[in-house]
């Protein structure tokens, strides 16, 4: 499939760019509410003792995943962000600068559409945004890995999370301010009931109730996938099944039984309090 020129397979390895961009404690504290963090856990929402939950990088970094979509590699109106994934090098400082480099890594053939690979780099994190393009495919390139498949096990442990119905609106002031978040009219015309969460906050909202259940403070996450299945509303419940592997947990999460999340893999680094601030109330 040829692309404003290109034959889709060129993007791989197109260079997007460095940037560098500034973040305060108070965006660090938004975040973490908005992802739902309780008021009572000083270790994400007081400034005093706060640590900044890793995902919050994705925030800071989704200015690459954009710049493809400009660029004129797919449609912008039908492509949609497939699946994320994150490997943290280094805690993230309470406020501070974030210096990244981004590239499409990878662009993947499926036939019908074509899965670009952004990734974007810097000394605390690699995040990886596939984004799903239809009718992109068809260029003769490499299929690409399958999704990872469900463990044949019954899951060690299931759990709840409920989300608010005002995370959609808090999570779009931390930069992502399409109005299908916030708008009834912009999600029907987008195809939906009304509007929906942002799946990077979906995927990092699981990471809190993942974190207490294997006995770790979110802060600690080390690594982080997942894949979009469906849509959350803000105010659902979601029900997330959890299977213990070594060196991580995986888990997936519904909606009145409908997969919204799938393929999601966590691993959390032994839980250190830091060493020149007062130990995390949890």
């Amino acid at each position: 499939m040829n692309t404003g020129g290109m034959n889709t397979g060129e993007w791989a390895g197109r260079d997007l760019g460095e940037r560098t961009v500034a973040y305060d404690e108070r965006e660090a504290i938004l975040y973490a509410l908005a992802v739902g963090a309780p008021a009572t856990d000083l270790g994400l929402v007081f400034e005093e003792r706060l640590r900044v939950l890793p995902t919050f990088a994705l925030t800071k970094a989704q200015w690459a995943p954009d710049a493809l979509g400009s660029l004129g590699a797919f449609d912008t109106r039908t492509a949609v962000h497939g699946s994320q994934r994150l490997v943290v090098r280094e805690p993230l400082p309470p406020a501070g600068e974030l210096t990244m480099k981004a590239r499409v890594a990878r662009v993947w053939d499926k036939g019908g559409a074509a899965v670009f690979e952004v990734e974007v780099d810097s000394e605390f994190f690699l995040a990886t945004w596939s984004l799903f393009a239809p009718g992109r495919g068809g260029f003769g390139g490499e299929r690409g890995p399958s999704a990872p498949k469900r463990p044949e096990t019954p899951p060690a442990r299931q759990l709840r999370l409920d989300t608010s119905p005002n995370q959609a609106a808090l999570y779009r002031l931390l930069g992502d301010r399409h109005h299908i978040h916030i708008d009834p009219e912009a999600a029907k015309a987008a195809g939906m009931p009304g509007p929906f969460m942002h799946g990077l906050c979906t995927l990092a909202a699981v990471t809190l109730p993942l974190a207490d259940a294997v006995g770790a403070h979110p802060a600690d996450l080390a690594e982080l996938a997942g894949r979009f299945a469906a849509p959350v509303f803000p105010g659902d419940r979601l029900d997330l099944r959890t299977w213990d592997e070594e060196g991580g947990v995986v888990f997936e999460a519904a909606v009145n039984g409908t997969p919204v999340l799938t393929g999601g893999r966590a691993v959390f680094r032994e839980a250190q309090s830091p060493v020149t601030q007062p130990p995390v109330t949890r």
